[in-house]
């Protein structure tokens, strides 16, 4: 959701059939993860997504991604010759 800009936490809430403390405590585990940042404006709490960890976690996968799929591919080849 929040790939597509900032959102009040209200607004998050009403997405998802939890409550609104259970969503909050959510976006904290998120916030401290540092995925999340949030901003008050006024009475309300205004979040937004911070991608750069996820984008260092999908290259350090990427890495792994290369490995895995060689293996996998010699290990079909031989599931193939070996039934």
């Amino acid at each position: 959701m929040l790939a597509n800009g900032e959102m009040p936490m209200q607004t998050i809430a009403a997405s998802f059939s939890m409550t609104v403390p259970g969503v909050s405590q959510h976006l904290a585990v998120l916030r401290d993860a540092g995925l999340v940042s949030v901003r008050k404006d006024g009475r309300q709490r205004i979040y937004s997504l911070n991608a750069r960890p996820l984008k260092d976690v999908a290259a350090w996968v990427q890495e792994y991604e290369k490995f895995w799929t060689q293996k996998l591919s010699v290990l079909g080849e031989y599931l193939k010759e070996n039934p």
